[in-house]
């Protein structure tokens, strides 16, 4: 296929279109611009004065120094609030509070007082209130600090592991897969201003690496007008930028760890005020790629390389054009369990993305920004069986996968007074190409004499003189959106107003008008901010797989040939939303947020696959009812200390019947049933302990605590369901009846003892098990990480030397993300390994 042929011509039609479209609509991402001048009380410039902007609760906090006439300016500055501090030789230090929501640039004149005289000017607001966010949406605030900090240890699935260490309500699930307050996979990416709503798993497409990404605003409350699509978790990631980087800087990291895993980093930032670049490369490796089926790790080689480069380019004080440009590939091998090893299974996958995405900020005045937003992606997926079919038990399985994303977004951005009011439109088209074969290879999967026999497979057994199936598949989705919000801010009163529009226009059809309305409210008195809101959401297919599940006709299953199946039309959902939360500052170094979330949508997606094969595919079930509690606890750096806690609490209550795309199986459920993302509880602790009696090397200490109680987890319904399974598949949750414990390759057929039950999975007793009510569920299990480190080993003032060791799963627990899932399979989690990295930054 002559892919980069295709992805030139796209970027030089993306650039070429950026000049006529300028006269559209707003800014990149939704980072924001902060400049001033700093003056005496007579109003002279001050040079060489040193300004900083931070924020004590994520940690981001920049430096920089006036020019000769008194001017500095922050660019890429992620929404939040923030403290303003400016000093001067001779002259008192003077600090105010700011809060960027949007790109339209903020413009201070900064006054300082001379020292010994008494100071008027920028006052900052009560200490408890200076980390007090008053927006009616919950969210969290991740900087690069923390993401440097947090035990990221599963390759090729960094970013995925942020937000689920990061973000109350996201609850981990195997291969960098995370299901989002209750949802599968309702997550929307905006990469500066680019909307990403495809998958980010390793095994689906690949993702951003972490040390790209400058800051993230992770939306787990109601979202604005200006996203749609995915909208359970949104999450703004604002990259790295050259400009101002007059001074070269960057880093190198290289570490190795256990499963022969290794990880290779570099960044160089360089650039003026009006040109700048950031470039990062990033390459691993591990002999445990993926998440096997086994606690021994069995066939799961693979590696991860990724390529980013942003272009940043300011030919006036009013223009800017950037250019993000991405490529990234995983290889690895499919793992096994015991049985395929033994046998010598040989499954391999490949994907690769491309992604060019320019951009275009026009200042027409001080209160308003227009952004001009085009995007060409690529995802491609390559599923290879193995050399020898039988090798492939019980079916011998390809693919070969594409989705094309060409997409434009424009925004106009106008602040004034009381009002922040963003106005824009969203086009995108996906192009799908699907394929793949199937051929059974095992004579006892299909056997004519077996009850379960179905006729229209034979024609594919190849132990019976059968052929290969082939499929392929192709479609176009055309989407458009307008939405118009406006942030209303009147004293201690915000309100967030906006309507959204899709259309939708794909293997079905459908369009909706969204309505979008939150409050919040600042008491000063005692630092809490009180938030309520609505939104109606227009939820769209997932794009994986889509012509497939949709198909019909003489290469469908329409005739129901393999088996129980519907074809009912994907079509579009719409969801009903509503949350009430608090926000609660104990001081300025105590952050407390809490949410309460209620979800109810029609045609509410979901995932099944084919046969045993990995052909994942979306389908929809009549409705879901899903609510739950998110929390999340900042402790600001007090005496070398600092912390952070985030939790959920999610029901996930889905109805039938199945209304859109195939379902391949026979035991429909007949009532409300937990699907397998609901869980009762999870929680992330972080504690960091800061040496600062030891300044000049910065060595620090972070324990990490992970609990989650454990997803749904259907197919061990009752004891006696377990007594079915393969001896496999009884020792990976741990079967036992007395003392007796199963192993792989010596099953339990029997148990009188009523000392049973399995280690790894919560059996429900006989006859109490309920879809609903009581579904049987993963075991509950904590996970412990260590590590240890400094930023500054030799105490250098210019280049550093960073050291860092890290322990992950200190109790080595042997754990599922999940058992015989329907969606993934079955999966263990990591056990214990270790890992050590030495980098240096300059």
């Amino acid at each position: 296929m002559q892919l980069l042929p295709r992805i030139y011509f796209i970027a030089v039609f993306c650039v070429m279109c950026l000049a006529p479209i300028a006269t559209l609509a707003q800014s990149l991402g939704t980072a924001g611009t902060v400049s001033g001048v700093v003056n005496d009380p007579n109003g002279a410039a001050i040079p060489n004065s040193n300004v900083v902007i931070s924020n004590a609760v994520t940690g981001y906090s920049r430096t920089g120094t006036t020019d000769s006439e008194g001017g500095f300016r922050f660019n890429n500055v992620p929404p939040n609030v923030y403290i303003l501090t400016t000093s001067a030789g001779g002259f008192n230090p003077a600090t105010q509070n700011l809060t960027v929501r949007g790109s339209v640039p903020i413009i201070l004149n900064v006054a300082l007082t001379i020292a010994g005289a008494t100071q008027t000017v920028n006052v900052i607001d009560q200490e408890s209130n200076s980390v007090l966010e008053n927006v009616p949406t919950s969210h969290t605030d991740v900087d690069q600090t923390l993401i440097n900090r947090l035990p990221l240890n599963s390759p090729g699935s960094g970013l995925s592991q942020v937000i689920t260490l990061s973000a109350p309500g996201v609850v981990a699930d195997s291969n960098g897969l995370f299901h989002p307050l209750g949802d599968h996979a309702q997550t929307s990416y905006s990469v500066d201003n680019q909307p990403i709503s495809d998958q980010q798993s390793k095994a689906f497409s690949t993702q951003l690496p972490p040390n790209t990404v400058q800051s993230l605003e992770i939306i787990t409350g109601a979202t604005p007008a200006e996203y749609g699509d995915k909208t359970s978790l949104v999450v703004n990631a604002i990259t790295k930028s050259g400009l101002n980087q007059t001074k070269p800087s960057g880093n190198f990291n290289t570490s190795y760890g256990s499963f022969n895993t290794v990880s290779t980093d570099g960044a160089l930032s360089y650039g003026n005020a009006k040109t700048g670049n950031f470039v990062a490369v990033t390459y691993e490796r591990s002999n445990r790629f993926l998440d096997p089926p086994e606690f021994r790790v069995l066939h799961d080689e693979g590696n991860s390389i990724n390529l980013f480069d942003r272009i940043d380019y300011s030919p006036t004080e009013k223009d800017t054009l950037h250019l993000n440009l991405f490529y990234a590939r995983n290889s690895f091998q499919i793992p096994n369990q015991y049985d395929q090893n033994d046998i010598g299974q040989d499954q391999r996958q490949r994907v690769q993305s491309f992604d060019i995405a320019p951009g275009y900020v026009h200042i027409f005045s001080p209160q308003t920004v227009l952004t001009v937003n085009p995007y060409f992606r690529v995802d491609q997926v390559k599923y290879l069986p193995s050399a020898d079919a039988f090798a492939d038990q019980p079916i011998s399985f390809s693919q070969s996968r594409r989705l094309a994303d060409l997409g434009l977004r424009a925004d106009l951005s106008y602040v004034k007074g009381i009002h922040n009011a963003k106005f824009g439109v969203q086009i995108q088209h996906h192009a799908l190409n699907e394929g793949f074969d199937f051929a059974v290879t095992d004579p006892a999967f299909n056997d004519p004499q077996s009850e379960s026999f179905l006729p229209g497979l034979l024609p594919f057994d190849l132990t019976r003189g059968g052929s290969y199936f082939n499929f392929f598949g192709r479609a176009n989705v055309n989407q458009q959106a307008v939405y118009a919000q406006d942030t209303i801010t009147y004293k201690n009163l915000t309100v967030n107003a906006g309507l959204r529009f899709d259309n939708y226009r794909g293997l079905s059809r459908g369009k909706s008008l969204q309505p979008r309305l939150g409050a919040s409210y600042l008491f000063k008195q005692t630092g809490t901010i009180l938030r309520a809101s609505y939104t109606r959401n227009f939820e769209t297919p997932y794009n994986e797989n889509l012509v497939f599940s949709n198909s019909a006709g003489s290469n469908g299953f329409a005739d129901g040939s393999f088996g129980n199946v519907n074809t009912t039309p994907l079509k579009p959902g719409n969801r009903n939303q509503v949350n009430f939360g608090f926000q609660q500052s104990i001081t300025k170094y105590v952050l407390i947020d809490v949410d309460y979330f209620n979800k109810n949508t029609t045609n509410a997606y979901d995932f099944n696959t084919l046969f045993n094969t990995p052909v994942t595919f979306p389908i929809s079930w009549s409705k879901s009812k899903i609510d739950g509690v998110s929390a999340r606890v900042n402790l600001t750096p007090y005496k070398n200390f600092s912390a952070f806690f985030v939790a959920g609490h999610t029901r996930a209550r889905f109805f039938p019947p199945e209304s859109g795309g195939f379902f391949f199986n026979s035991d429909l459920p007949t009532g409300a049933f937990r699907i397998d993302h609901d869980q009762t509880f999870q929680q992330t602790t972080q504690v960091q302990y800061q040496f600062n009696q030891f300044k000049k090397i910065a060595p620090y200490v972070n324990f990490t605590w992970r609990y989650d109680s454990g997803l749904v987890s259907g197919a061990v319904t009752d004891f006696a369901a377990a007594l079915s399974f393969t001896a496999d598949q009884q020792a990976q949750i741990g079967l036992f009846c007395g003392n007796l414990v199963a192993t792989p390759f010596s099953p339990i057929t029997a148990c009188a003892d009523s000392n049973r039950g399995a280690l790894r999975v919560k059996i429900p007793a006989d006859g109490t098990a309920n879809d609903d009510t009581n579904p049987p569920r993963i075991a509950p299990r904590s996970i412990f990480d260590l590590s240890a480190g400094t930023d500054n080993l030799f105490g250098g003032e210019k280049t550093k030397v960073t050291l860092r060791l890290t322990a992950s799963n200190l109790t080595n627990k042997v754990a599922l993300y999940n058992f015989l899932s329907t969606f993934s399979g079955t999966h263990f989690i990591a056990p214990r390994s270790f890992q050590g990295q030495i980098g240096i930054t300059f």
